[in-house]
């Protein structure tokens, strides 16, 4: 393994000061296009076949109100942000907040590990790590890649890609163990292959003679690394006030939706994955994707359910794992220390269709952020009457990635910072923060 390398490359160049903020960023992918009716923006003032389908409910904010499903994220609505004049341009399924043509087809996560390196010269930390269901419940479907590969890196190369433990891709298709095959059953799970790992250098004494660099790598490997994907160590009432399992129970979702699994995916795994995010941030980890399944596309056709039953899969384990995220980080003082973003790739059509659902629309799209040192409580922008367009304070990609870079970089020195590409360096530079967020 050439870890051990890495840490002695790494602490030659230690005495050279990164442009990094001592920040981290989690962005919640939410992939098939979320409804900012239902969610953020009810216009319950609109004719019925606008306003939304679940109602509203008033939120800690005076004035302003949320679709009934946010329940949970109505009475700490004082504690993150929404904007409702998000903008994405185009109405088309893919991954466009993390990869597209604006982040030169690399994953942003890529972008900063450029920046940062690939891991963390002190404890081998993944600086960019993907979170897909597999990584906390082997048995969930696999990742959907077929709009776009969340481990793109672009011209950047593929030592940038992020790290998706338990679902393949990758650096963890790289991070195979030297080890005889008799000791090492399974290298499809990181924490499998590490705890047998573990296991055989214990009783081999293979530590001894290594020099001073070879020992950090087994420590990183042996520690810190394997202990912040496993997050049995959380203190169970944490965990339970994570979990989202038992509010979609497989065997309560209508068979008729061809996206059941999905559903089922999403709610047994959003609370755990987040809670992985965290662990991940506090270790080390300075972008970490989260993406459940292929959820928030919302027709009612034969694959997708209806607005008022696809709120209830998909909008309750979302309003109770990120309700929990924020009380947690705000309880063990972090919230300035992580950025939550949450956003999907499109919004839904200001008029709900014959069907009782919504189809793809990329006029508006709803958007939250929580943390990260930026202004909280705020409402930024606003929406045309119908809910279709922005009305004002038009938010962009462009804006929020912005907002992404300047969190967690110091992009003035970014700017100094030498060795880096020119197109990265514009990337990363380029804009600034969503206006009346700092």
């Amino acid at each position: 393994m050439t870890l051990s390398d890495l840490f002695a490359a790494k602490a030659l160049a230690r005495a050279r000061k990164l442009p990094l903020k001592d920040k981290s960023v989690i962005f919640l992918f939410m992939h098939g296009g979320p409804s900012q009716f239902e969610t953020f923006d009810p216009k319950m003032e609109a004719p019925r076949e606008i306003r939304s389908a679940t109602g509203e409910i008033p939120t800690t904010i005076p004035g302003i109100r949320f679709g009934s499903t946010m329940e949970k994220l109505a009475r700490l609505a004082h504690k993150f942000s929404t904007v409702r004049s998000f903008a994405m341009g185009d109405a088309n399924h893919d991954i466009k907040p993390i990869v597209s043509r604006e982040t030169q087809r690399a994953n942003l996560g890529s972008l900063y590990s450029r920046i940062a390196g690939p891991l963390r010269s002190d404890t081998g930390m993944p600086t960019n790590v993907t979170l897909f269901p597999r990584a906390v419940k082997p048995e969930a479907g696999p990742a959907i890649t077929q709009f776009g590969d969340f481990s793109a890196t672009g011209d950047l190369g593929a030592a940038y890609a992020s790290f998706v433990p338990g679902a393949g891709g990758g650096l963890q298709q790289d991070m195979k163990l030297n080890l005889p095959t008799d000791r090492l059953n399974d290298r499809r799970a990181l924490l499998a292959g590490i705890d047998q790992w573990k296991r055989w250098v214990d009783t081999s004494g293979v530590v001894e003679g290594l020099s001073a660099f070879q020992e950090q790598a087994f420590e990183a490997l042996m520690g810190g690394v394997s202990e912040a994907f496993d997050i049995s160590k959380e203190d169970p009432r944490v965990i339970a006030r994570y979990d989202t399992a038992a509010l979609v129970p497989p065997d309560r979702i209508n068979p008729k939706w061809n996206n059941r699994k999905h559903y089922a995916d999403h709610g047994a795994t959003l609370g755990k994955l987040l809670l992985m995010a965290r662990r991940l941030c506090e270790r080390g980890a300075g972008f970490v994707t989260v993406n459940t399944s292929f959820v928030w596309d919302m027709h009612a056709d034969a694959n997708n359910a209806t607005l008022t039953e696809g709120m209830g899969y998909v909008g309750t384990p979302f309003d109770h794992a990120v309700s929990a995220f924020i009380e947690d980080v705000e309880a063990r003082g972090l919230r300035d220390k992580i950025l939550l973003v949450c956003c999907g790739e499109m919004g839904r059509t200001p008029r709900i269709n014959k069907n009782g659902g919504r189809d793809h629309w990329g006029g508006l799209a709803p958007l939250l952020l929580y943390g990260g040192g930026l202004r909280m409580g705020a409402v930024i922008g606003q929406s045309t009457r119908d809910g279709g367009e922005p009305a004002e304070d038009r938010v962009t990609m462009a804006d929020l990635m912005a907002t992404i870079m300047h969190t967690i970089l110091d992009v003035g020195e970014v700017r100094l910072t030498d060795g880096l590409p020119n197109n990265l360096l514009e990337l990363v530079t380029r804009g600034g923060p969503i206006k009346g967020l700092v």
